[in-house]
């Protein structure tokens, strides 16, 4: 069972920058495809972001490439989200998620709680 723990949200202005964190317990962290969600009130969850095990490999969503960064440390059992440039449409809640493979988008088996990110504009 993997646990995992969002912090670093909260209310920044446009243009503004913020970094998530997550958490995640359990000794097979280096194994785990890493992803970043948001759902924004009245719509979906979407993806935004995910790293692979050793970091070698990430995917961004259109929306926020060249403006968000995905990382890791796996000394730290930790991953995090660079959020630069920040947009009112980048608000929504973000949820950190890790699964056993990388590459798909939608399939992930570990879910946090999420962490609020509110942009005003």
């Amino acid at each position: 069972q993997v646990q995992l723990i969002e912090s670093g949200g909260g209310l920044v202005q446009t243009g503004g920058s913020l970094r998530l964190s997550c958490a995640a317990s359990g000794r097979a962290f280096g194994s785990l495809a890493m992803g970043w969600f948001r759902q924004a009130p009245g719509e979906e969850r979407q993806f935004v972001a995910a790293i692979s095990g050793r970091g070698r490999s990430t995917d961004y969503a259109d929306g926020v490439k060249g403006r968000f960064t995905i990382s890791r440390d796996n000394a730290k059992n930790s991953v995090y989200l660079q959020m630069n440039s920040l947009k009112p449409e980048d608000t929504a809640v973000y949820y950190c998620a890790a699964d056993w493979s990388f590459g798909s988008r939608r399939t992930y088996s570990y879910w946090g709680q999420g962490t609020q990110v509110t942009v005003s504009s």
